[in-house]
């Protein structure tokens, strides 16, 4: 079979009799035989040899605020080159990405964007004064070997890297990156694993494992819960996700967000701010430092609050920061240092 010249062939694979492959980039550990694919759609079996369908093909390129990630402990008030290409392991119904992440159906030419090189990419975060560059919008996982290449040349530009993820990569791939991230936001998009399989197709305990992982690394971790009414938001499920951050680190920052109807999710209500407000004690009574209640702008919630003294060190509001008084992190009422990725 010949190979078109855009291919790149993927990491983290083995060889199989008949042809088989077995992708180990991430939790779902995927066998794909000849000409098949992975579940995410862009990792594809040609000939026993396992290749990315989308290097390079960027479907999205924005310029947005680290908060928008959300990132609020990194270089707040900056703006980071967000990219993406096609494809994503989850099938989320109710995703507010779908139309470039649930790709499953797709052939190799739909899924091109515009190419673009490594090298491109970090002279555009240059050239528009980017103080990082952030992998999201679908999973970044699954362009990986993209992402990687990125990563590598960025940290040369002293360029911070972000990946906004769901948590599912493999063990392998999150030892392989850890080295060129700066920082990463994980959802835990429920405390239970039958959410997890009904909704997104995936499983809760890798998720969980990775979070941990990443934390040992030493990559900064932040945290989301997009609050879902009836299907997420019981006190004991968001009390078992914050007392499990609490449990790993209790100045991990945990991000509760509203959701919004969307994609095969039409059928439910909006997230209401009590409920935000009510997830956000939780988190706190479970001890966590940094609490954010997000996607519900102007009632203080998007605030960071110095622990030293109780004031409010960074005033926010949606996606801005109005104030930040830190310097280099550090509170200038009570020298107290608020942890995080500064300049």
């Amino acid at each position: 079979m010949a190979l078109p010249d855009k291919l790149h062939e993927a990491q983290f694979y083995n060889s199989r009799d008949k042809g088989k492959v077995i992708c180990r980039l991430c939790a779902h550990i995927c066998p794909i035989t000849p000409g098949g694919t992975g579940r995410c759609g862009v990792r594809k079996n040609i000939d026993g040899k396992l290749y990315s369908l989308v290097y390079g093909e960027l479907v999205a390129e924005h310029v947005d605020p680290i908060e928008k990630k959300p990132l609020f402990h990194v270089l707040p008030g900056s703006m980071s080159l967000s990219i993406s290409t096609m494809g994503c392991n989850f099938i989320c119904t109710h995703c507010q990405n779908n139309s470039i992440s649930q790709v499953q159906h797709l052939s190799a030419r739909d899924l091109e964007g515009r190419k673009a090189s490594p090298e491109e990419v970090v002279a555009m975060a240059v050239r528009r004064s980017c103080r990082s560059i952030s992998y999201t919008y679908v999973e970044p996982t699954v362009f990986y070997e993209f992402a990687y290449d990125c990563a590598v040349l960025a940290r040369r530009e002293n360029i911070k890297n972000v990946f906004v993820s769901n948590g599912y990569m493999s063990r392998e791939a999150a030892l392989h990156i850890a080295p060129y991230l700066d920082a990463i936001n994980i959802d835990i998009k429920s405390f239970s694993d039958d959410f997890y399989k009904k909704i997104c197709g995936a499983r809760l305990q890798p998720v969980l494992d990775c979070v941990r992982l990443f934390k040992e690394l030493g990559v900064w971790l932040e945290v989301t819960t997009l609050i879902i009414p009836g299907l997420n938001d019981s006190d004991e499920e968001l009390a078992g996700i914050a007392s499990f951050l609490a449990e790993l680190d209790r100045v991990i920052p945990w991000h509760v967000s509203a959701f919004y109807p969307t994609y095969k999710m039409t059928d439910r209500q909006p997230t209401s701010p009590a409920a935000l407000v009510r997830a956000g004690k939780l988190g706190r009574e479970a001890g966590l430092q940094f609490v954010y209640e997000g996607n519900a702008p102007g009632g203080g919630g998007e605030n960071t609050y110095c622990q030293g003294c109780g004031k409010t060190a960074i005033e926010r509001y949606g996606f801005s920061v109005v104030r930040n008084d830190l310097v280099q992190g550090q509170c200038p009422r009570c020298a107290a240092s608020v942890p995080g990725v500064w300049l």
